[in-house]
């Protein structure tokens, strides 16, 4: 893709301007981290073009206050009291469940089953114009959300509204239905020196 210019042109019918403003469906995979910073790239870029944005999290606990939220939480502040921007609401899918599977009293499948329902429902209604499903990738490898459903209302969508999914092992019916998909491959990594994550790189 030299230039920015497409390998490329299906005969579809469309012109050139309506294949360029056509939503994505876009994946962050593999194992390397930095596959949720960059849907939040995304998500400032979408922000900026005056995009409303909707961040879904379904992994990472409800009680972490990430450096991502509190900044969001200030531009969707900036745009209530400026106009500059767009809206900004963030949904944490279920209380206080992280990379384990642990046990409890809450009910995981049902908590990432209900906001799976919710993003339905914004969809149907419009609701974003980028909608970045943080981690998504998980409650379908677990199967507690159905991966052909999840295919088939993101084909469906309405309007234009682009999502962005991350997440390790996305389903590869998920990978043939996307847009752009990424997979990010570790080359080097500071745990493997025994450093741990710290303040400003990992939240």
């Amino acid at each position: 893709m030299p230039q920015g210019q497409p390998s490329s042109v299906p005969l579809d019918g469309l012109t050139t301007r309506q294949r360029r403003h056509r939503p994505l469906l876009i994946v962050h995979t593999g194992q390397m981290k930095g596959k949720s910073t960059a849907a939040f790239g995304l998500a400032l870029r979408a922000w900026t073009a005056g995009l409303p944005v909707g961040v879904f999290q379904f992994v990472k606990s409800a009680k972490w206050r990430v450096g991502e939220e509190n900044a969001f939480r200030a531009l969707g502040d900036v745009h209530e009291r400026t106009g500059q921007g767009a809206p900004v609401a963030w949904h944490k899918m279920g209380e206080g469940w992280s990379w384990i599977q642990r046990g409890g009293d809450a009910d995981h499948a049902a908590d990432a089953l209900e906001g799976w329902r919710q993003i339905q429902r914004d969809l149907a209604a419009e609701r974003y114009g980028l909608y970045v499903l943080d981690e998504f990738t998980y409650p379908m490898k677990w199967g507690w959300v159905d991966v052909d459903e999840v295919v088939a209302t993101l084909a469906d969508r309405p309007g234009f509204q682009h999502v962005v999914i991350t997440g390790r092992d996305a389903d590869p019916r998920l990978v043939a239905a996307a847009d752009l998909v990424a997979e990010l491959t570790k080359v080097k990594h500071p745990m493997d020196a025994g450093q741990k994550g710290q303040k400003g790189i990992e939240w």
